[in-house]
């Protein structure tokens, strides 16, 4: 695809005897936010390790920016950031002291570049100061600033909302929409938050059982999980379910019913002429946690 940025084609990875990843293929795109989840040894962070560089692989390709990751690793990891499992930070430094020192590691990180990613995470008021007295979303930002001090095209999380409170979860959030949109970057995010993945992920991609069970647009795995299903609000939800066949009692106000739309006005003549009131029909809004446990059978994200 000429927008990918990532692209996995038909990864394995065995440790012994044991496949942990099979036959895993996904893309990120340019302005992508792609939520990556499964539940608990599922592959999230193996997949991870893998289009980092940081862990072997068996099998399979895994190019970045066109470059093959095992053949030509400087230049396929030149425009990668990447936090897995929790930035590395000194506590006992400032803000400002630890992007000084990991700019080092780098040819060409200027000073003015240094500020400007300060700008860009928000931490201008605070970036003198020690680590030790960020929170933990001022902390995970700054891990951030660290990952795109060298102006990556691609960034990859490890579960970037661990320990952090509302507050922090919002400054992350809001931070990533900002980098896919005004620095056209591609994002990989692997997290258990499935609720805070719907406020920002364009994308999702689901792992089971070390492969690949789903990669869509949230919209569209929401729509392919729900179905028709719409939700009924009466003054009489059981006289209701004696009338429509198939329908399911929510509470004495609501009812669920699967059909086809135009199914919708040959159910409500049938309700009103039994003297039942009808005070709203609409679509059953499926969340992202929902349409997860049903693609996987009921398995916890955990």
């Amino acid at each position: 695809m000429e927008n990918a940025l990532i692209e996995c084609e038909n990864l394995y990875k065995k440790i012994g005897n044991k496949t942990i990843l099979n036959n895993v293929s996904l893309q990120v795109c340019k302005g992508d936010i792609v939520g990556f989840i499964g539940p608990n040894g599922a592959g999230k962070t193996t997949t991870i390790k893998l289009i980092t560089g940081l862990q072997k692989i068996t099998s399979g390709t895994v190019r970045i920016n066109g470059y093959n990751i095992q053949k030509e690793f400087s230049n396929a990891i030149e425009k990668v950031g990447a936090i897995v499992e929790s930035p590395d930070l000194y506590m006992y430094m400032s803000g400002y002291e630890n992007l000084k020192m990991i700019a080092k590691l780098y040819n060409n990180v200027s000073r003015d570049r240094i500020d400007e990613v300060v700008k860009i995470v928000g931490l201008e008021n605070r970036i003198k100061d020690k680590v030790s007295k960020y929170s933990l979303g001022m902390r995970q930002r700054l891990g951030i600033a660290q990952a795109i001090l060298h102006k990556p095209n691609v960034l990859i999380l490890d579960e970037p909302n661990n320990g952090l409170d509302p507050e922090g979860i919002k400054e992350v959030r809001e931070l990533l929409i900002k980098l896919a949109k005004e620095e056209n970057m591609g994002i990989l995010i692997s997290s258990h938050n499935l609720a805070e993945l719907e406020t920002f992920c364009n994308k999702v991609i689901i792992i089971q059982n070390g492969e690949i069970v789903e990669t869509s647009t949230i919209k569209d795995l929401k729509a392919d999980i729900s179905g028709n299903t719409y939700i009924i609000e009466t003054n009489n939800s059981k006289k209701v379910i004696k009338i429509v066949k198939g329908a399911e009692i929510i509470d004495k106000e609501n009812i669920r019913v699967e059909c086809e739309k135009t199914e919708i006005p040959n159910i409500v003549r049938k309700l009103v002429e039994a003297d039942i009131d009808i005070y709203k029909i609409e679509e059953e809004q499926i969340s992202l946690e929902s349409a997860f446990l049903k693609k996987t059978g009921g398995n916890k994200i955990g």
